[in-house]
């Protein structure tokens, strides 16, 4: 299957500009954070009310609560690994009296950074993988996907996010083998919240849950993967890190 070049052209735009919000969201201060996982809690809410009303009919209220659980749950675990994390791995000769929230804030911010770039990777080298070499059918749920680019998308973003754990100063706080056991966690369990959306829009009968960003789809195309991912991150770093 040839890349189609125009649509990898506004998917790495697109990407791009993802990226550069995503960072600023993550790492200014703790409202930026707030401020950008409520965009993304509020729109995926909304997008998956549609699909819901589109799949139930009248209905669909009942669904949208559970999908209102469903969503609040693993943003909350998100931000909650952040300060965990920072709290439980400060480094005291960084601390600046006047401001300790910015100072630790590229340390709480980390690991939610890590959560999500891990699943960036995994589905952004899955397609490319996948598209270049790609012959075996992963799932009828999302026929598009093949064996190849998912098991290329897992084991590329093993490695990066392996390497960045190794190299990186600040990640060095946490042993690289947890970085390398968060991002397999981020590989098998992104793809699986990623064939439950697609699941959901095929029962719905449309192909994206939303056109908020150009080649990707809505919010629930885009972060459909993070919700499913964080609550086993979560488990993991609670029980394990």
């Amino acid at each position: 299957m040839a890349i189609n070049k125009e649509v990898l052209k506004t998917r790495s735009l697109t990407a791009v500009v993802f990226v550069a919000v995503m960072l600023v969201g993550l790492f200014y201060n703790e409202w930026s954070f707030i401020i950008l996982f409520t965009i993304i809690h509020f729109g995926g809410w909304y997008e998956f009310i549609k699909l819901m009303r589109k799949i139930h009919g009248h209905k669909y209220l009942p669904y949208c609560l559970l999908g209102l659980v469903y969503i609040t749950m693993p943003l909350l675990m998100l931000y909650h690994l952040g300060v965990t994390i920072s709290a439980s791995h400060i480094n005291l000769d960084s601390i600046d009296l006047a401001n300790p929230y910015r100072v630790n804030i590229g340390f709480s911010a980390l690991l939610p950074a890590a959560l999500i770039f891990s699943i960036w990777i995994n589905d952004t080298m899955a397609y490319i993988v996948g598209s270049l070499i790609g012959k075996t059918a992963f799932s009828k749920i999302s026929p598009k996907k093949t064996w190849e680019g998912t098991a290329g998308g897992a084991i590329l973003c093993v490695i990066v996010i392996g390497l960045l754990g190794y190299f990186i100063p600040v990640a060095k706080q946490i042993a690289v083998q947890h970085w390398i056991a968060i991002a397999a966690i981020c590989a098998i369990f992104g793809t699986a919240g990623d064939l439950l959306e697609s699941k959901i829009k095929r029962m719905a009968n449309v192909k994206d849950s939303g056109s908020f960003m150009p080649g990707h789809g809505g919010f629930l195309d885009r972060f459909d993967s993070l919700l499913i991912a964080t609550p086993f991150v979560w488990l993991y770093v609670e029980l394990v890190v």
